[in-house]
């Protein structure tokens, strides 16, 4: 599995907010953040919503991923 790029400390701070108000359909308003993005045509937010989705998705895993030191 790719590791979702963390670009900034708001992207982090967007996903956790999300899961704190939409709990299990956080990954579905992220989705629909970026679609609503891409239809007015800010190409930025799309991917940034995008991004929140995927990490979302490691979110809400409850095993460690990738390297463990």
């Amino acid at each position: 599995m790719n590791l979702p790029y963390i670009g900034s400390r708001e992207a982090y701070d967007d996903a956790c907010l999300l899961l704190s108000r939409f709990g299990e359909t956080a990954g579905i308003e992220a989705s629909d953040r970026a679609e609503a993005a891409r239809a007015r045509g800010n190409h930025i937010h799309f991917c940034h919503w995008r991004q929140i989705e995927r990490l979302l998705v490691i979110l809400s895993i409850d095993q460690s991923i990738g390297t463990i030191h």
